[in-house]
């Protein structure tokens, strides 16, 4: 397990792409929500999450990464969204949720 402590940490969720320099990478919903927890449980900071739409073989572990978002929005932690799908509707579908809930 790695320590968070005072990091700000950059999450680049995607099931095909590697990570850019600077970023920890997860594949699914679920390693992601386990990461965000973790990072806060730690006293860490979430600077931003990068997120794909279709998470591919690893949708089965939490759905696609909209999931992310609905997990957020419920708990009404409004981390910086940046969005790199390649999927048209995936994008709209994310952008309007961000639209809504986001402050």
């Amino acid at each position: 397990m790695r320590n968070y402590k005072n990091m700000k940490v950059k999450i680049w969720v995607d099931d095909v792409r590697p990570a850019p320099m600077g970023y920890e990478g997860t594949k699914s919903v679920d390693e992601t929500i386990d990461l965000i927890e973790e990072i806060e449980a730690q006293g860490g900071e979430i600077e931003l999450l990068d997120l794909d739409h279709d998470l591919g073989d690893y949708a089965q572990y939490g759905g696609d990464a909209i999931k992310v978002l609905d997990y957020l929005a419920e708990r009404e932690t409004f981390y910086p969204i940046a969005i790199h799908t390649a999927n048209p509707v995936g994008r709209a579908n994310m952008e309007r949720m961000i639209e809504r809930y986001w402050p």
